[in-house]
């Protein structure tokens, strides 16, 4: 499994285990996610990606019960959490509205909630989970790098943050954000376009890529995509998913896709996109299916 250079002491597997319906899966006792965990280290994924509003702020306190019984795991896996987002559930079931909260009680109070719920005593990438429309840049910022010093925080960066927005925070750090995690798929492709990718490629900050299977449409729907990635997966000797994860492998941004699903076989086969090398051409092939009519 290839790996991608976070900071100058922080790598990540380039697909990513997304964590996001660990609390949600019929088995969450510990040792049905140590098996988890340990069928994504055999094949070299070491990264794991939650929040904390994960299962109804519940997700990170089942993945702590597995590294609390299996303690040797926690020096083998990097650990991305999120936080700014209040839903009325869980911890949060007083709160009149779902809102963001990016303010320097909020984001230590829900790194401190993490470290906790999930038995750990550093987080590797944290990052503020939605663009805040509210935020006080200087007192984010500011916090941000607080929790850096402290050293329960080793990275920071963001996720679904357009250009201005992540300017914005980075004006107000001297650390540098070091990914935006925003959705990328044959289904949600408009960040290759928007200036989205293009911000952090040209600045060779790796991109962590949400729902790189459109949320399961891409495995679930029918059309011209689909047959596609078929015909594709077919002459490779693959399934379906792993082309579609391919196509994004492919791409020259450092896109690394996080692939959530809580079936055992399913994890078990998360890298088998890493042995697809798609060429220019069938890239196009794909993207051309996606928008339903040939490049302009």
């Amino acid at each position: 499994m290839d790996r991608v250079s976070i900071t100058t002491d922080l790598s990540f597997s380039r697909i990513i285990y997304g964590m996001w319906r660990l609390a949600e899966a019929e088995d969450t006792t510990p040792a049905h996610v140590q098996e988890k965990i340990e069928a994504c280290l055999a094949q070299g994924i070491t990264t794991m990606d939650q929040a904390d509003i994960y299962g109804g702020y519940m997700a990170e306190e089942v993945m702590g019960a597995a590294l609390k019984a299996a303690p040797a795991l926690k020096d083998q896996i990097e650990i991305v959490t999120k936080c700014d987002i209040v839903a009325p559930v869980g911890r949060y079931s007083d709160a009149r509205v779902k809102y963001y909260d990016t303010s320097p009680e909020h984001i230590r109070a829900s790194v401190d909630h993490s470290l906790r719920l999930m038995d750990i005593d550093k987080i590797d990438l944290l990052l503020i989970h939605r663009p805040d429309p509210f935020m006080n840049h200087q007192e984010t910022g500011a916090a941000l790098e607080s929790l850096i010093a402290s050293g329960k925080v080793r990275s920071v960066g963001v996720s679904n943050f357009k250009l201005h927005d992540w300017t914005l925070l980075q004006s107000a750090m001297q650390s540098k954000l070091v990914t935006n995690q925003i959705e990328i798929s044959l289904t949600a492709h408009q960040a290759l376009t928007n200036g989205d990718v293009a911000y952090l490629q040209e600045r060779s900050i790796p991109i962590m890529a949400w729902s790189p299977l459109g949320g399961g449409d891409l495995m679930t729907g029918s059309g011209a995509v689909q047959d596609m990635m078929a015909s594709m997966a077919k002459d490779a000797g693959v399934s379906p998913s792993a082309i579609a994860v391919a196509w994004l492998l492919a791409h020259p941004a450092n896109i690394m896709p996080v692939m959530g699903t809580n079936n055992l076989n399913r994890i078990k086969t998360l890298s088998e996109a890493t042995s697809v090398a798609l060429d220019r051409q069938q890239w196009f092939e794909l993207y051309t299916a996606a928008l339903g009519h040939e490049v302009p």
